[in-house]
C-alpha cells in the first residue's frame, strides 16, 4: 500500500446480497463484504469506465480481482465475482466496458479491451489498497477482456482464471462457414439489455424467441430483427470473410502462445467456446505456461449455475496458490474432465488433453439402410440422400447455444424428419470411452433442385448415445458450409469438437447427418445458395472416434 486506506462504509446492493444468500452451496468467506459503487475509471482513450470496488473488511493487505465486462455490474455478476470472492480476502474491481453499463464512449466488439484494461490497471497502481498482486478472473467475453490485457500482461498480473472465454470473435460467429446467427444475437441482447436489469433482458429474449420463429425468411444482415438494432451486430454478421480487414488483430490467440501468467482454464462439453478453451491449453502447454483445465458437463449457463460451486471452488483454489501461495486448492494434475455416461458420469484426472490414443475407438463407417459399423461397405451406391429445404429448414436441437433447451437433449423427434439421415451401430457388448476430438469425414453430393439459386450447401453432422429404450442423446456436433456445391463427390470434414463420453454397455453409436441446425446456423443465403437442395452421402464416409 502506498498510504493508509480507511474503507468506506457502503454495502453491496440489496439485490446482489439476496442473491448471494440464496447459494447455500458456495461456503461463505470468513470476512463481511463492503463496496463503493459508480467510480469513474479513466479508459485507455480517457473516457470513464463505470467502476465498483468490492473489499474485505478486515486486517491487512490482500490482492486484487480485475473483472471487465459489458454485461453490467448487478446481478449476477456482482454476487459471483465482488461478493463471494471479496468474502475470501479480496478486492474485487468489476467494471463496465466503454460503451456499456453508464461506462462512456462506444462500444465495440475487441477494439477497445486490450487498452482499457492497460489503462485500469495503471489507475489501480494509484490505489492505497492495491497491494501489487492482480489476477484476473471472468467468463465468455470478460474471459476476452482477460486475453486481450494478456497480450501485454503488466507486471503485477499473477494470474488468470478463464471460465467458459472466448479469445477469437470470428470463429464464434462464423467458424464453418456459416453465420452462428442464435448464438450471436443472443449475445447482442445481452450486451444490449442485461445491465438495465431482468425486466429489459427478458422483454429483449422474448421478441427474439418470436423473431427466431419465422427468421428462415430473413436474409442478411437481419435488420428486422435485434441485429438491425445494435450496428456493431450487424457488421459482424456482415463481416463473413476471415480476411475482411475488420477482423485484423480481433484474435488473441497469440497472448497464450506466448504468455507465462500461471492460468487456470474452465470450460464445459456442451459450451459454445469449447473449442477454443481447448486451443487456449495447447498454446499455453506449449509455451510452457503453468496452467490447468477442468471440463465439466456444462453449457455456457449451466456453468454458471447448477456447476458454479465446482468452477468457484477451482478459481478459487487457484487463485490462493498464484496470489497467497497456499497450493492446497490444487489438483495433482493439469486436467479434470467430467467422463459423461447417459446419466450421472465422474470425473477424471489426466496429465494431459487430449489423452494419449488407446482401446478399440476408431473409425465407424456408415451404410446403406442406417447401419454404422466398422467395417467399410462394399459397392459405390450411395449411402443415403435427403433433401434440405431452407423454407422448411432442419431445426436445432440442444447442444452448445446460448439460450435455454442447449446441451444434451432428446433427438428422437428430429430423427424422424425425412431431411435426417441416421446411422446407428449395434449394441455394444461392453463399454466404450471416447475420450478427445471428434470429427466426420463425409464423401457428399450437393445440387440445388432446378431453379434454385447459387451452389453452398450445409453439412452437419453429430453423434449420439442411444439407449436401450431407443433414447438418443446428443454427445457433440459441428457444421461447415460447402461453397460452390458438388455435383461428384467430394469428401467433406466435419469436426464435431471433442468429447469424454462412455458409450454404457446395450447401449449403441449413432451419427447423425443433415442439412442445416436452424436457428443456431443461418443457411445459406443470396448469391450462395437459396431453395431445396439434395444432399448425398457416398461409401467412404466415416466417423471417427479417438
Amino acid at each position: 500500500m502506498t498510504e493508509r486506506w480507511t474503507a468506506p462504509g457502503g454495502r453491496p446492493a440489496r439485490s446482489a446480497r439476496w442473491m448471494r444468500a440464496t447459494w447455500r452451496k458456495v461456503p461463505a468467506g470468513p470476512y463481511p463484504v463492503g463496496c463503493e459503487a459508480g467510480l469513474a475509471v479513466p479508459g485507455g482513450n480517457g473516457d470513464p469506465l463505470v467502476t465498483d470496488h468490492y473489499f474485505p473488511r478486515g486486517p491487512g493487505e490482500f490482492p486484487t480481482l480485475l473483472v471487465r465486462s459489458p454485461y453490467g455490474r448487478g446481478v449476477p455478476g456482482a454476487p459471483l465475482y465482488g461478493i463471494l470472492f471479496a468474502e475470501q480476502g479480496f478486492h474485487v474491481v468489476v467494471q463496465s466496458c466503454r460503451g456499456t453499463g453508464g461506462s462512456g464512449g462506444d462500444f465495440h466488439l475487441w477494439r477497445n479491451e486490450a487498452a482499457d484494461g492497460r489503462a485500469t490497471v495503471a489507475w489501480l497502481r494509484e490505489q492505497p489498497w492495491f497491494n501489487g498482486a492482480l489476477a484476473t478472473i471472468g467468463p465468455s467475453y470478460l474471459g476476452y477482456a482477460q486475453w486481450a490485457l494478456a497480450l501485454e500482461p503488466p507486471p503485477e498480473l499473477r494470474a488468470m482464471v478463464v471460465q467458459i472465454g472466448l479469445h477469437d470473435p470470428y470463429a464464434y460467429f462464423h467458424a464453418g462457414g456459416a453465420v452462428h446467427l442464435e448464438n450471436a444475437l443472443v449475445s447482442g441482447i445481452g450486451m444490449a439489455h442485461q445491465h438495465r436489469g431482468v425486466g429489459p433482458l427478458l422483454r429483449a429474449a422474448l421478441r427474439l424467441r418470436r423473431w427466431l420463429r419465422t427468421a428462415h425468411r430473413e436474409r442478411p444482415p437481419y435488420a428486422s430483427g435485434p441485429a438491425g438494432e445494435l450496428p456493431w451486430l450487424a457488421e459482424v454478421l456482415a463481416r463473413t470473410d476471415r480476411g475482411d480487414p475488420y477482423w485484423r488483430g480481433a484474435s488473441t490467440a497469440e497472448a497464450a502462445a506466448r504468455l507465462t501468467v500461471p492460468t487456470c482454464l474452465i470450460a464445459g462439453w456442451q459450451d459454445v467456446f469449447l473449442d477454443q478453451n481447448v486451443a487456449q491449453y495447447r498454446r499455453l502447454r506449449r509455451a510452457g505456461c503453468e496452467t490447468t483445465l477442468l471440463l465439466g458437463p456444462w453449457t455456457h449457463t449451466s456453468a454458471l449455475q447448477e456447476g458454479w460451486p465446482t468452477v468457484f471452488a477451482e478459481s478459487l483454489g487457484w487463485l490462493r496458490a498464484q496470489l497467497a501461495g497456499d497450493r492446497a486448492g490444487l489438483r495433482p494434475t493439469p486436467v479434470r474432465v467430467h467422463v459423461g455416461d447417459g446419466g450421472g458420469g465422474e470425473w477424471w484426472d489426466l496429465p494431459d488433453w487430449p489423452p494419449p490414443p488407446g482401446g478399440a475407438a476408431g473409425p465407424w463407417y456408415p451404410s446403406a439402410g442406417g447401419g454404422l459399423a466398422r467395417r467399410a461397405p462394399d459397392g459405390s451406391a450411395p449411402v443415403g440422400e435427403l433433401r434440405y429445404d431452407s423454407a422448411d429448414p432442419t431445426p436445432s436441437v440442444g447442444g452448445p447455444v446460448l439460450s435455454h433447451g442447449g446441451g444434451r437433449r432428446d433427438n428422437r423427434a428430429l430423427e424422424a424428419r425425412a431431411d435426417v439421415l441416421t446411422f446407428t451401430g449395434p449394441e455394444l457388448d461392453a463399454p466404450l470411452e471416447v475420450l478427445g476430438p471428434i470429427g466426420a469425414r463425409l464423401r457428399v453430393t450437393g445440387e440445388r433442385e432446378p431453379g434454385a439459386a447459387g451452389g453452398a450447401f450445409d453439412v452437419f453432422a453429430r453423434l449420439c448415445d442411444v439407449d436401450p429404450r431407443g433414447r438418443s442423446v446428443n454427445v457433440c456436433d459441428g457444421l461447415v458450409r460447402v461453397p460452390g456445391g458438388a455435383a461428384e463427390p467430394r469428401e467433406v470434414s466435419v469436426p464435431m469438437s471433442a468429447a469424454a463420453h462412455r458409450f454404457a454397455a446395450g447401449h449403441r453409436v449413432r451419427l447423425q447427418v443433415s442439412g442445416g441446425a436452424f436457428p443456431r446456423y443461418a443457411p445459406p443465403a443470396g448469391a450462395d445458395g437459396t431453395g431445396p437442395v439434395r444432399l448425398v452421402l457416398h461409401p467412404g464416409s466415416l466417423l471417427d472416434l479417438p
